[in-house]
């Protein structure tokens, strides 16, 4: 089992998703082999709430990282799942077109494994904005 994976399985047991009951982990992995998990947190009125790729790239970032390697999703009532548009986006901002992801299928399979430029192609970015990364 890949030790990001697992990760992300392990935070999708900590989810608080009280409303839709659709518990999603991450796990991000940085450029210097760092792994930041999260979960998603909902709150009632939905908008508020955080997404669990969100959550890890948070804590990443928090600490100072900039630039991700990995990422794995895992949700078990949706096997395969990827990350939204919304989280896509975020992840292009301190990932590239060649990132992986890892999208869980489930205990005995392998995890579907992405490209982020695939999955994001021509994603907005830093210069799109004028500014150096």
């Amino acid at each position: 089992m890949d030790d990001l994976l697992t990760a992300a399985r392990e935070a999708r047991e900590r989810a608080y998703a009280p409303y839709s009951e659709f518990a999603v982990g991450a796990a991000v992995e940085t450029a210097d082999g760092s792994v930041y998990a999260g979960c998603n947190v909902e709150v009632a009125n939905y908008s508020n709430s955080l997404h669990a790729e969100e959550v890890a790239v948070g804590k990443a970032a928090s600490e100072g990282h900039r630039a991700l390697e990995r990422v794995a999703v895992s949700a078990p009532s949706s096997p395969g799942l990827t990350p939204c548009g919304m989280c896509r986006q975020t992840l292009a901002e301190f990932g590239d077109g060649g990132t992986t992801v890892l999208c869980d299928e489930g205990a005995d399979a392998a995890p579907t494994t992405h490209d982020l430029g695939t999955l994001l192609p021509d994603a907005m970015g830093a210069a799109d904005l004028g500014v150096e990364p």
